[in-house]
């Protein structure tokens, strides 16, 4: 990370290839964590001016234990399947302010559930060198059979002949999730934290309280400059209302 941020699509690519050798694997049940940390970004109408958030949480009573959000600019243009390298430094910056280091990253978006293989999961927990995974909302490559009806459920998310996920019914009748390794963790172990933080909701806790926060954060701040310029570390929870604050990412948060 002490290189330059890319700036063009080219160079994204050459890092994402850099990077991508090196995520590494791990076996079924070798991470059992006691903390995750939900990452999140909320853009600004403009879709440049953002907030991201890193709040952990203990996976056993889902209490907020740390937050962490920071403002600035999206780091790089929109280019599909690079959509990483516009929230990565805001994401590094929040967990940097981080007073708790959580055991994974639970990320909004993807892991190898990737046109690349690369996915913001992935991007992450190789920089971090923290286990990380990723659950979406939507899929950005593959086919999938529909999983069956009850919480617990899943189905294959295979795309050129690989599973690179799974699609996840974390409520009963309610739409799946999808859930991709990042780096140094199982498949498995992604789903069942994905499955344990989805109390009552079909999102994983991590992910609607950071949410949350970005949002919070991104309604009160006047953003100026570059990450560099970010507001201090924020502690505590956060409360979602109306905002101005959007997703930003549409159905390819990669």
């Amino acid at each position: 990370m002490n290189a330059p941020w890319p700036t063009t699509e080219a160079e994204a690519l050459a890092v994402q290839d850099a990077l991508r050798a090196r995520v590494e694997q791990a076996a079924e049940g070798a991470v059992v964590p006691r903390t995750v940390a939900g990452l999140d970004v909320a853009y600004h109408e403009d879709g440049e001016r953002l907030a991201a958030a890193a709040v952990v949480l203990d996976v056993r009573t889902h209490e907020v234990v740390d937050l962490a959000v920071t403002v600035g600019r999206a780091a790089f243009p929109y280019v599909p399947g690079l959509f990483a390298f516009r929230e990565v430094p805001a994401l590094l910056d929040a967990l940097g302010r981080l007073r708790v280091e959580p055991d994974v990253l639970v990320c909004d978006g993807h892991g190898v559930a990737h046109p690349r293989r690369f996915g913001l999961a992935c991007h992450l927990g190789v920089v971090t060198g923290r286990p990380a995974f990723g659950v979406a909302k939507t899929p950005l490559v593959g086919a999938w059979a529909e999983p069956g009806p009850t919480r617990g459920d899943s189905a294959a998310l295979v795309d050129g002949g690989e599973e690179v996920g799974r699609v996840v019914r974390t409520r009963d009748g309610v739409k799946p999730v999808f859930v991709s390794v990042g780096h140094r963790i199982h498949l498995g172990d992604a789903v069942k934290i994905t499955i344990g933080l989805a109390r009552g909701f079909r999102l994983p806790e991590s992910t609607r309280a950071a949410d949350q926060a970005c949002r919070a954060a991104l309604r009160g701040a006047t953003v100026g400059g570059q990450i560099g310029s970010a507001s201090p570390a924020v502690r505590g929870s956060a409360t979602l209302g109306p905002s101005t604050a959007h997703r930003g990412k549409g159905a390819g948060v990669v």
